[in-house]
Protein backbone atom coordinates (compact mmCIF):
# COMPACT_ATOMS: atom_id res chain seq x y z
CA UNK A 1 0.00 0.00 0.00
CA UNK A 2 1.61 3.16 -1.01
CA UNK A 3 0.30 6.65 0.71
CA UNK A 4 -1.86 8.62 -1.45
CA UNK A 5 -1.72 12.20 -0.60
CA UNK A 6 -5.31 13.98 -2.01
CA UNK A 7 -5.32 16.70 -4.28
CA UNK A 8 -8.08 19.53 -4.69
CA UNK A 9 -10.87 18.15 -6.42
CA UNK A 10 -11.42 19.27 -9.90
CA UNK A 11 -12.71 22.23 -10.87
CA UNK A 12 -15.51 20.69 -13.21
CA UNK A 13 -16.37 18.32 -10.52
CA UNK A 14 -16.79 21.41 -8.18
CA UNK A 15 -18.92 23.12 -10.63
CA UNK A 16 -21.30 20.43 -11.51
CA UNK A 17 -21.65 19.77 -7.60
CA UNK A 18 -22.42 23.64 -7.68
CA UNK A 19 -25.73 22.67 -10.11
CA UNK A 20 -27.67 21.80 -7.08
CA UNK A 21 -30.77 23.39 -7.10
CA UNK A 22 -34.71 22.36 -5.61
CA UNK A 23 -35.31 20.84 -9.05
CA UNK A 24 -31.79 18.47 -9.14
CA UNK A 25 -29.54 17.54 -6.63
CA UNK A 26 -26.05 15.82 -7.16
CA UNK A 27 -25.54 12.58 -6.48
CA UNK A 28 -22.73 9.44 -7.19
CA UNK A 29 -25.13 7.65 -8.91
CA UNK A 30 -25.44 10.89 -11.29
CA UNK A 31 -22.34 10.88 -11.51
CA UNK A 32 -21.47 9.74 -15.08
CA UNK A 33 -19.60 10.63 -18.69
CA UNK A 34 -17.33 13.27 -18.95
CA UNK A 35 -17.55 14.36 -15.38
CA UNK A 36 -16.93 10.90 -13.98
CA UNK A 37 -13.88 10.50 -16.58
CA UNK A 38 -12.56 13.62 -15.00
CA UNK A 39 -12.87 12.47 -11.54
CA UNK A 40 -11.32 8.96 -11.93
CA UNK A 41 -8.53 10.68 -14.43
CA UNK A 42 -7.81 13.53 -11.40
CA UNK A 43 -7.49 10.45 -8.67
CA UNK A 44 -5.28 7.94 -10.60
CA UNK A 45 -3.00 11.26 -11.69
CA UNK A 46 -2.85 11.66 -7.91
CA UNK A 47 -1.85 8.45 -7.38
CA UNK A 48 0.35 7.94 -9.60
CA UNK A 49 -1.78 5.23 -11.82
CA UNK A 50 -1.07 2.87 -9.02
CA UNK A 51 -3.97 0.86 -7.40
CA UNK A 52 -4.62 2.06 -4.10
CA UNK A 53 -4.46 -0.86 -2.53
CA UNK A 54 -2.00 -3.31 -4.16
CA UNK A 55 -0.22 -0.49 -6.44
CA UNK A 56 -1.22 -2.71 -9.77
CA UNK A 57 -0.44 -0.20 -13.01
CA UNK A 58 -4.25 1.22 -13.42
CA UNK A 59 -5.87 1.39 -17.03
CA UNK A 60 -8.98 3.24 -17.59
CA UNK A 61 -10.23 -0.55 -18.12
CA UNK A 62 -9.10 -1.83 -15.05
CA UNK A 63 -9.99 0.74 -12.95
CA UNK A 64 -12.39 2.31 -10.97
CA UNK A 65 -13.55 5.15 -8.61
CA UNK A 66 -13.21 3.35 -5.15
CA UNK A 67 -14.85 5.26 -1.82
CA UNK A 68 -12.14 4.14 1.51
CA UNK A 69 -15.59 5.13 3.99
CA UNK A 70 -18.19 3.24 2.08
CA UNK A 71 -20.87 5.48 -0.20
CA UNK A 72 -24.24 3.55 0.98
CA UNK A 73 -23.13 4.62 4.66
CA UNK A 74 -25.75 7.99 4.86
CA UNK A 75 -23.29 9.57 7.18
CA UNK A 76 -20.49 10.20 4.94
CA UNK A 77 -20.90 12.35 1.60
CA UNK A 78 -20.81 9.66 -1.69
CA UNK A 79 -19.20 12.61 -3.51
CA UNK A 80 -16.61 14.03 -0.97
CA UNK A 81 -13.31 13.89 -3.31
CA UNK A 82 -11.22 13.68 -0.13
CA UNK A 83 -12.88 9.82 0.45
CA UNK A 84 -12.55 8.59 -3.40
CA UNK A 85 -9.47 6.96 -4.42
CA UNK A 86 -8.80 4.61 -7.55
CA UNK A 87 -8.53 0.66 -7.20
CA UNK A 88 -7.91 -1.84 -9.80
CA UNK A 89 -10.47 -4.50 -11.56
CA UNK A 90 -13.16 -2.38 -12.87
CA UNK A 91 -14.90 -5.42 -13.96
CA UNK A 92 -13.83 -9.37 -13.19
CA UNK A 93 -12.90 -11.34 -15.90
CA UNK A 94 -13.77 -14.75 -15.91
CA UNK A 95 -12.06 -17.33 -13.49
CA UNK A 96 -10.38 -13.71 -11.57
CA UNK A 97 -10.37 -13.92 -8.40
CA UNK A 98 -11.91 -10.65 -6.11
CA UNK A 99 -9.29 -8.27 -4.62
CA UNK A 100 -8.63 -4.69 -3.71
CA UNK A 101 -12.17 -2.48 -3.32
CA UNK A 102 -14.07 -5.07 -5.45
CA UNK A 103 -13.53 -7.32 -2.49
CA UNK A 104 -13.23 -4.61 -0.17
CA UNK A 105 -17.10 -3.67 -1.56
CA UNK A 106 -18.90 -2.15 1.49
CA UNK A 107 -17.06 -3.42 4.24
CA UNK A 108 -15.38 -0.94 6.42
CA UNK A 109 -14.05 -0.73 10.26
CA UNK A 110 -12.33 2.57 11.09
CA UNK A 111 -9.95 0.16 13.66
CA UNK A 112 -9.06 -2.33 11.49
CA UNK A 113 -9.06 -1.16 7.85
CA UNK A 114 -5.25 0.17 7.06
CA UNK A 115 -6.14 3.53 4.86
CA UNK A 116 -3.55 4.83 2.27
CA UNK A 117 -4.34 8.43 3.16
CA UNK A 118 -2.22 7.66 5.98
CA UNK A 119 1.67 8.44 6.02
CA UNK A 120 2.20 5.32 8.03
CA UNK A 121 0.53 3.32 6.04
CA UNK A 122 4.06 2.34 4.03
CA UNK A 123 5.76 0.82 7.06
CA UNK A 124 2.70 -1.33 8.78
CA UNK A 125 3.01 -3.80 6.16
CA UNK A 126 6.13 -6.20 5.00
CA UNK A 127 6.92 -8.20 1.98
CA UNK A 128 8.74 -10.70 0.98
CA UNK A 129 11.20 -11.26 -2.10
CA UNK A 130 8.87 -13.76 -3.14
CA UNK A 131 6.16 -11.51 -3.13
CA UNK A 132 4.23 -12.08 0.08
CA UNK A 133 2.94 -9.88 2.12
CA UNK A 134 2.54 -9.49 6.06
CA UNK A 135 2.37 -7.11 8.99
CA UNK A 136 5.71 -5.55 9.71
CA UNK A 137 4.41 -5.86 13.27
CA UNK A 138 2.72 -9.35 14.27
CA UNK A 139 0.76 -7.15 17.36
CA UNK A 140 -0.76 -5.25 14.33
CA UNK A 141 -4.32 -6.64 13.93
CA UNK A 142 -5.36 -4.10 11.89
CA UNK A 143 -2.77 -4.76 9.08
CA UNK A 144 -3.47 -8.43 9.11
CA UNK A 145 -7.36 -7.94 8.30
CA UNK A 146 -6.40 -5.31 5.74
CA UNK A 147 -4.15 -8.01 4.35
CA UNK A 148 -7.62 -10.28 4.45
CA UNK A 149 -10.01 -7.99 3.93
CA UNK A 150 -8.36 -6.50 0.47
CA UNK A 151 -6.92 -9.93 -0.21
CA UNK A 152 -3.56 -8.70 -0.86
CA UNK A 153 -2.29 -12.11 -0.42
CA UNK A 154 -3.63 -14.25 -3.54
CA UNK A 155 -1.03 -15.49 -5.50
CA UNK A 156 -1.73 -12.68 -8.58
CA UNK A 157 -0.93 -9.92 -6.55
CA UNK A 158 2.37 -12.20 -5.13
CA UNK A 159 3.57 -11.90 -8.84
CA UNK A 160 3.28 -8.33 -9.67
CA UNK A 161 4.78 -7.75 -6.30
CA UNK A 162 7.85 -9.90 -6.76
CA UNK A 163 8.15 -8.16 -10.31
CA UNK A 164 7.90 -5.06 -8.37
CA UNK A 165 10.48 -5.36 -5.75
CA UNK A 166 12.84 -7.92 -8.58
CA UNK A 167 12.79 -5.21 -11.59
CA UNK A 168 11.78 -1.89 -9.39
CA UNK A 169 8.51 -1.24 -11.55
Amino acid sequence: MKHIIKQEEPEDFTKWKALKNDEWSPTYSKLSGDIKSIVKTALMTEQGYLCCYCERRLTDNDAHVEHFRPQHNKSFDSLDFSNMLCSCQNQLKKGEPRHCGNLKDDWFDEELLISPLDPECESRFAFTGDGYISSAQSTDSATTETIVRLGLDIPKLRICTTIRYLFGT
